[in-house]
């Protein structure tokens, strides 16, 4: 057993990574639509599937995002959006070609059974599999039009997000106290889809489980996990490796 400590970006881009490779992205990439919702953690798993498709060039991930969560010294709108924001659209990628401008409002309606979306979180429970996305829009923004696609077609839901979300209460009565009426600030929406967080990332990738164990750091390493990694030799010396590519990625910026 090894143990190994991931910065959030060093999370962020090992999530990424993992998402890429996933089988049922691969096959996707080559005929359907994987659409890739924007978002910080998505920046890193857009990166990743459009390298692996050499598609790269022009993508910017410090605007891809809709809301975003800063320090109190950098504001943002009552949407989580930054005033100055660029907004890129997100990353539709239909039949391994990415179409650039265009948003999840643009394709959903073609969508077809086994297509895949890709959705960040604000919160995890790791225990019960259940994620809870930050809603500042009426109707619910992007995962408003997602779900009743994945459940009525059969959209695949995956969903990549990173340790330092971990919530340890009931997603679904957290939400009950968060959106009932007379409550401020914005709404939770809970979801179950395929859940990746660190954890899942290095199954993905080297074969290896792995176990968190501690949290916390300063000086940057706010956030950062430490996991407990076990396997055979072979997976344990692949984790070390694949940990080892991202163990140095810088803090993300806006």
């Amino acid at each position: 057993m090894k143990q190994i400590t991931l910065t959030v970006s060093a999370g962020k881009r090992l999530i990424g990574k993992a998402v890429a490779v996933h089988p049922a992205v691969q096959e996707k990439l080559k005929s359907g639509i994987v659409a890739i919702i924007a978002g910080t953690t998505n920046g890193y798993v857009a990166e990743e599937i459009l390298k692996s498709i050499r598609q790269e060039k022009d993508f910017d991930r410090r605007h891809f995002f809709r809301g975003i969560t800063l320090p109190p010294s950098k504001p943002t709108d009552e949407t989580g959006r930054l005033p100055e924001q660029k907004f890129p659209g997100d990353v539709i990628i239909v039949d391994g070609v990415w179409q650039k401008g265009k948003t999840i409002f643009d394709v959903i309606e073609e969508m077809n059974e086994g297509d895949i979306v890709i959705k960040g979180a604000n919160a995890v429970n790791i225990e019960k599999k259940k994620a809870g996305i930050l809603i500042g829009h009426p109707k619910a923004g992007t995962i408003g039009i997602i779900l009743p696609a994945v459940v009525g077609r059969r959209l695949r839901l995956i969903i990549p997000v990173g340790l330092e979300k971990r919530v340890c209460s009931d997603i679904d009565n957290l939400a009950g106290k968060i959106n009932s009426p007379g409550t401020s600030g914005p709404r939770l929406f809970p979801v179950s889809g395929e859940i990746i967080t660190e954890i899942e990332a290095i199954s993905i990738l080297t074969g290896a489980k792995a176990e968190l164990l501690a949290a916390g750091g300063v000086s940057g390493a706010e956030g950062s996990i430490w996991l407990a990694v076990e396997g055979t030799d072979k997976e344990v010396t692949e984790a070390e490796k694949v940990i080892g590519s991202v163990s140095k990625e810088p803090n993300f910026c806006v």
